[in-house]
This record gives C-alpha cells, structure tokens and sequence, in this order.
C-alpha cells in the first residue's frame, strides 16, 4: 500500500506537466515562470503571492482536487494535445483559471464551456454552434481551438504571458494598454496605481502562475486525495468513436452497459439525446474502459428503429408535424434529408422525438407538461422504477420535482 502511494506521487507531476518533476521548489519556480516568459523576480509578486496564499488556504479546507474532479475524466486528453501544440503544458491551469475544469460553466457574458469561449470566438476557430451541439463543450474540439488560439496570440505579442493576458481581455485591449504604458514589461502593465489592464486581467495570469505553481509543489500536493484521483483517471480515460448519423445517446449507452447520463456528462456539446444528422458519421467520446464492448456490441441501425415514424396525412406541412411532436420542423426536414418543403401523402418521416440531455448527477426536474410516462419513455425506462427510485405512491409530479432516473 505504501509503495502504491509513493508511486502516485510521482505519477502527479507527470500527469499534470509532461517532463516537470519533483525536484527542489526553487527549481521548479523557475521552470514554471520561465514558460511564461516571465521574469524570475515575479516570483516576488506581492499579490502573486497573497493568491497563492489563499489559494493554499482555500484547498487545505476543501481540497485541491475537489476542482479537478471532473477534469480527472479528460486531463490525459488535454495533455496529449498540449504536447502536439507549441503552447507550454503549464497552460493547463489556464482552463482551471478560466472553468474550474467545468465543461458545463458559462458565465453572464455568454462565454461557454471548459476554456470559456464567446460564440463569436469559438466560431473564427472552427466550433461549431447550432441547433445541434455547442462544440464550446466538446472536450477535444474546444481544447484544440483553445489552444490554435494561444498560439495565435503568442505570435503576435510573443510572450506566453501576454497570450495568457489577450486571452482574458481580447487582443485590442491588451495592444491598447501596451500603447498606453510604453513597454509589454509586465511589472508595468500591471501597476495598480495606473491601471493599463482591467483588475481582472491584472490577476489574471497571477491566479494561472499560482495554480501552476501550487500544482508544482510536492509538500503541497502529497497532502492532498491525489492517489485515489490518479487511480479514477486512469479507469476513467477517453476513448473517441464514430456512430451513425442521428444516433442516439441513450441506445450506446445501453449497448456498452452505462447509465446514459454519465455518457451524457462526457458529450455535454450535444444538445439533444441524439447526433447531428448532417454527416453519414459523427464522433462521440465513451470511457476507455467500455471500447472493447462498443466495437463487439455497436451496430448502426436504421433511425425508424428508435425514433418515430410518421405517415403524412392531407392537409400536414413540416410545420404542423413540428408543432404535434414539439419539434422544430427545420430539424425534420434535415433528418429526412428533405430538399424542398413539399411532402405528400402517405410520406414517411423519422421525427427525432427526444428532449434535450437535462440530467445532472442522474436527477432530472420536471417541467410543464411532463408525465411519468413520456420521461421514462425518454430515459429508456419504466414508470414503476420511476415510482420505485423516488418513492412515489402515484402519477403526480409537479413542475420541478427533482426525479432520480438511474439507480
């Protein structure tokens, strides 16, 4: 047991920086904001340090990796395209800095996702943001495009910092307050008394050296849940694989024997229980351990199998079929490959009926109009276990009640 620990705090530094490793703290000091271009006397920072120090303070109550949890699901994935990009591996503890590695946060000014692009942002690095999915969410995409644009930024400012900055602030604002002071030295630019950058830019690359920083510190580290977390992240890596087009979320889970809302919780870009029906094949992210049963257990399946068929009657257009299974008409005319608006009588169409991915943590709130029947439907289970996990003695549920799907 002991041998065991010892080795999962060796396999930290690995995981988290590629090549660092625990050597004395001054060395790792310097190599931390060397790959910030960073002079050696920010490590004098005072607030640099005051951050850290609540930040320590701050961890040692709730503990570091209670903010990596989720991110132990994906680090691997982030670390093997930092290794493909020039930007620095220390740029992982910008995603913490910008998310708390939280696929699912958003902020008040619509930045979405684990590195918190704006959609017009997203969309120049090639996401995609529709009807369908915000790829802002996707773990590899976002990851990719997160990182395509440091290192634009880095070619024009060329200094990690100033990318890191940019990235916070936008890059006409970072190119003002450089104008504004004279020089990009960034013990000027954050001078408090003039103020070049907003104060959230100035404590901007502070919190990302400091998380670094503390990330880096084997006194630190050693006294926090780092075993069982590495131990999580290595049952729990990530697998890509391609399925059908309009495939749902819900049939792969059931084929590789895992509740649909944990996939769910690894394809949180999907806005619905099923993948875009553009392209003949889409990519989805499962659980390394489940890709032996995909390949034996996964066949693609005509999309009448597991949505509803129609038939036109006369009198029906696309946006009254829309309206009768509450789904936007658009998203049966794509479905159905349909060129034009015209359909005719007796025509069959496939209506993706299925309600966005609305569990979190297996729990799903009722709203207007919802029954028992129509969620379990839904989830791909039945009333009565419905009734059973939530203790319910009949059909009532009220607009929302917090139901529990899976056991």
């Amino acid at each position: 047991m002991i041998g065991r620990i010892f080795a999962a705090i060796f396999l930290l530094p690995a995981l988290l920086f590629g090549a660092l490793t625990f050597e004395s703290n001054s060395n790792r000091e310097v190599q931390i904001v060397r790959a910030f271009d960073l002079p050696l006397s920010f490590l004098n920072d005072a607030k640099l340090q005051k951050i850290i120090s609540k930040k320590r303070k701050e961890y040692q109550r709730h503990g570091f990796f209670k903010s990596l949890d989720q991110a132990y699901l994906f680090i691997p994935m982030i670390k093997d395209s930092l290794a493909h990009s020039d930007v620095p591996d220390e740029f992982l503890f910008l995603a913490m800095a910008e998310s708390g590695f939280s696929i699912d946060a958003y902020s008040r000014k619509k930045a979405s996702g684990l590195w918190q692009f704006m959609p017009e942002t997203g969309r120049i690095f090639g996401l995609q943001i529709n009807d369908y999915v915000d790829e802002r969410k996707d773990l590899l995409k976002s990851t990719n495009a997160a990182l395509t644009y440091l290192e634009t930024l880095h070619a024009r400012f060329n200094k990690w910092y100033l990318a890191a900055i940019a990235y916070n602030c936008g890059e006409g604002r970072l190119f003002r307050a450089i104008k504004k002071a004279g020089t990009d030295d960034i013990n000027v630019l954050l001078d408090e008394k003039k103020r070049y950058l907003p104060r959230e830019s100035r404590n901007y690359i502070r919190k990302i050296v400091a998380l670094t920083l503390l990330a880096a510190d084997e006194d630190f580290m050693i006294n926090q849940e780092y075993a069982y977390l590495l131990n999580r992240a290595n049952a729990y890596s990530i697998a890509q694989v391609e399925v059908a087009r309009g495939e749902r979320i819900s049939r792969v889970a059931k084929l590789i024997n895992m509740p649909t809302y944990k996939l769910a919780s690894l394809n949180r870009h999907l806005n619905y229980d099923f993948v875009p029906p553009h392209d003949k094949k889409y990519t989805i992210y499962i659980p390394y351990v489940k890709l032996n049963e995909f390949r034996q257990n996964y066949k693609p399946a005509p999309l009448e199998t597991f949505y509803m068929l129609h038939s036109v009657e006369s009198g029906e257009n696309l946006s009254r079929i829309g309206k009768k299974y509450r789904v936007p008409y658009k998203m049966i005319k794509e479905f159905n490959r349909l060129h034009s608006n015209v359909l005719r009588i007796g025509q069959k169409l496939v209506i993706p009926v299925s309600k966005p991915l609305d569990l979190k943590n297996g729990k799903y709130i009722v709203k207007r109009g919802d029954s028992l029947e129509a969620i379990a439907r839904n989830f791909e289970t039945t009333v009565s276990s419905l009734k059973k996990l939530n203790n319910l003695q009949g059909n009532l549920i009220r607009v929302g009640d917090r139901l529990s799907i899976y056991d």
